[in-house]
């Protein structure tokens, strides 16, 4: 496929050549010349070319056929425009790494010490999450890193691969083998499917790449940094809404996870012992080393004089019980000697310090620096026999049944329900100082409480096997009260992982998730009695902090883009005295997706803006869906967005406010007013318009996405049509579908049409980071958006009124806001100051309109009743195809 439209670019002029050769090889000469002249036409059109708009775009002319055929080859030319782009660094910032964030820090006399300092309690933490806002299957994925990880080769010169084939022809089979991949998965996720998608990702990039970060941070700073960065996970742990996570779904999770994690480091353990042949003919080797020799039995003569390697043999036969021991299963090379299980990683860690010791009291050569042992050590660590640390999820609705059912049949409480907040405190706390269990043996449970003791208990089961590690945090989603933190402890208690006394314990921590305008406003009144517990307060003091969750997607669909904005940080900035209060370090675990709609963006700016003294080194973050594969698809990504998010971290955290006291109480209270005036506009549309619901099901392909089978969560909470019930994410993917992205600007306009000194707005754009932060995400996506293509996705409303009525609101407020942003930036047009992105969005929209009209047509055949299996399928396909091209939409 030639690629004109962006011809600045020579990996996507190259990629999509071949493409263009691949389409005609395997589609034919005619099928390559429809999708081309639509490609031409359609680039001709947005390129301004005279008489270009009256030209047929050929479109009405494909059968459904070569619609299916059309569609798969603008997703494919939109993949690798995405990958071509991502090896140029389109969307990377600049100076997001840890040297220069130390050279930064530096600048404000901030020097070695107070890093440190910070890294000894730091926690970076990126949370992947099963939120189904990926389209692609990760056989495409797969196809598509390996198209990078050749492109790589092609950079440094290299002309054939390891394999001998031609590098240019290796790339060409992987578009070969794209074009005939099936693209939408037949059969919908299961959890064991989204635990395996997740264990790639942690496996094959987190597991190389956190050692190698380490060792490039260790050189920058000049020692060996703590090991603050660390994976995180919710899948097979997030029980929120998805009655198909289960005891069983944790147990898979984190035994798949275990059996992972001993693999490496069995394969990094061979390679090791394969590399040690260090003889005592010719070195001198430390008592520790000649013990572990001697304690691994290994009397192979070859080997009699060269220790490492015996100590290595045993450590191996150590990890090979380990993994039998944990995971039920032997490994794929056993060792060929018996050894006695690890207890715990601690102990694995020490015999490889100590034979990195032995290296290194040879005296300061080469072996005494890090290499492969110094990396495994690293990894030992970071990783644990656990991989990533998996969270527990649960609503607090669910907890308030459970305990209910509880309480009354242990004839505590007959209507725990009934009771008023204080009353339901009292009584809980009464239960946490006994030692007597709840539940009984002779009880019968619900389904559902069943099920929750159930969880709890395999949560127990797990810190015995693999560590207290690998479960640290309860999060209690619609948290809005003492009662529902105090509810999680009482079911860790039937587990064990509470123990009562006069210096109680809590093994895991109960977390609450303020997701709403109303929760994240009372948020701080509710953490300021959670700490003033007797018994909460020691729990926290013990282990030095407590987190507090806050969700952007719900705030967001409650409120909209800029209260939700506004109220996130409001709501940390107000924590920051609760906790101050406690003494007690805070730790936010910010909830966001990919959208700009679910909290969306730059992670680096996003941590950046976070208000003056909330992020104190510590930090945690969800990744969820597409997100995942953008940033961590690839070593070379992972190891670039990790940095961005550990270098920002540490700015954060201890570089001096920017923001004179004066000018942030000016620029508060206008935010204070435009929020106040953005809220009224986005509540008077979405929950105050008589159809809106109507309107929203009809102009968008929300009903279509749910046949996707991206993700095993149902779409809403509730079988109900209304907004409130529908989760997050189908709200704002199926508004990007229609090109109108709503969630991602609407009500800004009007807040600034109404806010009077835009003198000062421009100020705050400037000079305050958050507000900077905010236009730019909601500058993207006004870019992304177009209402001349939602024009035709709202004529899919069948009351003619009701569709001019909502649309016309929703075209007069995009209107303000693309203007009310360009006078506040002092811009032109969008994107002004972006070049590069802008040149990105531009290039591609081409690329997405036909798809649009494409799709437009299918839903019109498909809701007025047409059986035809293709166009079902093509919606689904332009469905995923939109999705590639927009990038961050779900």
């Amino acid at each position: 496929m030639a690629s004109l439209a962006i011809a600045n670019n020579p990996d996507i002029r190259f990629l999509g050549r071949l493409l263009g050769d691949v389409i005609r090889a395997y589609g034919g000469e005619e099928l390559f010349k429809r999708i081309e002249y639509i490609r031409a036409t359609s680039v001709d059109r947005h390129r301004g070319v005279a008489g270009a708009g009256a030209i047929d775009s050929g479109l009405d002319r494909l059968t459904l056929d070569e619609t299916l055929d059309f569609v798969r080859g603008f997703m494919l030319f939109s993949m690798l425009a995405n990958l071509a782009e991502d090896r140029q660094g389109v969307e990377t910032e600049p100076h997001a790494d840890i040297a220069s964030a130390l050279a930064r820090l530096k600048e404000h006399g901030i020097g070695h010490d107070a890093v440190m300092a910070l890294l000894d309690h730091a926690l970076v933490a990126p949370v992947l999450t099963a939120h189904p806002t990926e389209v692609r299957r990760k056989s495409m994925i797969d196809h598509k890193n390996r198209i990078a990880e050749l492109m790589s080769l092609k950079d440094r010169g290299v002309e054939e691969t390891e394999d001998g084939d031609k590098v240019d022809e290796a790339i060409l089979r992987q578009i070969a083998l794209l074009w005939q991949t099936r693209v939408l998965r037949r059969e919908k996720l299961g959890v064991a499917d989204e635990v395996e998608t997740a264990l790639s990702y942690l496996r094959d990039v987190f597991l190389p790449v956190l050692p190698a970060l380490y060792a490039r941070w260790d050189r920058a700073l000049g020692e060996r940094a703590p090991s603050f960065l660390r994976a995180g996970s919710w899948i097979g742990g997030d029980r929120d809404g998805n009655p198909f996570v289960t005891a069983d779904s944790m147990k898979l999770a984190l035994a798949r996870s275990a059996e992972a994690v001993l693999a490496y480091y069995m394969d990094a353990v061979h390679a090791l012992g394969a590399e040690l042949s260090i003889s005592t003919e010719h070195a001198s080797v430390s008592e520790a080393v000649l013990k572990l020799a001697e304690a691994s039995h290994d009397t192979g003569r070859s080997r009699e004089d060269e220790p490492y390697r015996r100590a290595l043999t045993g450590i191996y036969a150590r990890l090979s019980a380990t993994h039998e021991k944990l995971t039920g299963k032997r490994p794929g090379r056993p060792a060929p000697l018996q050894g006695e299980p690890y207890a715990e990683p601690a102990q694995l860690r020490e015999e490889l310090a100590a034979i990195a010791r032995g290296l290194a009291a040879e005296g300061a050569g080469p072996l005494a620096s890090g290499g492969a042992l110094g990396r495994l050590i690293r990894a030992v660590e970071t990783f644990g026999f656990h991989l990533a640390t998996l969270d527990m999820r649960q609503n607090s609705a669910v907890h308030e049944r459970v305990i209910a059912e509880l309480l009354k049949a242990g004839g505590v409480c007959d209507d725990y329900a009934a009771l008023d907040e204080d009353a339901r405190i009292a009584l809980l706390r009464r239960e946490l100082e006994s030692v007597r269990p709840l539940t009984s043996p002779y009880a019968d449970y619900s389904e559902e409480t069943a099920s929750e003791l159930a969880i709890v208990r395999a949560a127990a089961d797990a810190h015995a096997r693999y560590g207290r590690e690998c479960i640290t945090h309860y999060i209690v989603s619609m948290a809005q009260s003492v009662s529902d933190l105090l509810e999680v402890h009482v079911l860790l208690k039937e587990a064990g992982l509470y123990i009562p006394g006069e210096r109680p314990q809590a093994h895991i921590m109960a977390i609450p998730l303020f997701e709403t305008i109303a929760d994240l406003e009372g948020a701080p009144a509710i953490m300021e009695a959670w700490l003033s517990l007797p018994e909460v307060a020691a729990i926290a003091a013990g282990r030095g902090h407590q987190e507090v969750m806050i969700g952007y997607s719900d705030s967001n669909k409650d409120g909209g883009y800029l209260t939700s904005t506004w109220q996130l940080s409001r709501g940390s900035t107000a924590l920051k005295p609760v906790f101050e209060k406690a003494d007690l370090a805070m730790q936010l675990f910010h909830g966001r997706g990919g959208a700009v709609g679910r909290g969306g963006g730059s992670s680096f700016s996003a941590i950046l803006a976070q208000p003056p003294g909330t992020v104190q080194g510590r930090i945690r973050i969800t990744e969820q869906g597409e997100v995942i594969a953008a940033k961590y698809g690839t070593r070379a990504s992972a190891m670039t967005n990790l940095e961005a998010m550990a270098s920002a971290t540490l700015l954060a955290s201890l570089e001096p406010e920017q923001l004179a006291p004066a000018d942030a109480e000016r620029f508060a209270a206008a935010m204070d007013e435009l929020s106040a005036t953005a809220f009224k506009a986005y509540r008077g549309l979405v929950y105050g318009t008589q159809g809106f619901t109507t309107f929203f099901r009809q102009a968008t392909p929300i009903a279509e996405i749910a046949g996707l089978k991206i993700g095993s969560r149902p779409a809403s909470r509730k079988k109900s049509d209304a907004i409130e019930d529908l989760r997050a994410i189908p709200w704002v993917f199926s508004w990007a579908q229609a090109r109108v992205m709503l969630p991602g600007w609407y009500g800004v306009g009007a807040a600034i049409e109404a806010f009077e000194d835009k003198g000062l707005l421009r100020e705050m754009a400037t000079g305050w980071p958050l507000f900077a932060s905010t236009l730019a995400n909601m500058e993207m996506v006004l870019a992304k958006s177009d209402m001349d293509v939602a024009r035709h996705y709202a004529a899919l409303v069948e009351d003619k009124a009701l569709r001019d009525g909502i649309f016309g609101r929703i075209r007069h407020g995009w209107k303000a806001t693309h203007d009310g942003l360009l006078t506040v930036t002092r811009q032109t047009r969008l994107l002004e100051k972006h070049p590069g992105l802008e040149t990105s969005i531009r290039l591609r929209t081409p690329y997405i309109e036909p798809l649009n009209l494409l799709q437009i047509e299918l839903l019109k055949r498909h809701r007025a009743g047409e059986e035809d299996a293709r166009i079902g399928e093509g919606i689904l396909l332009s469905i995923n195809a939109i999705a590639t091209a927009l990038r961050n939409s779900g």
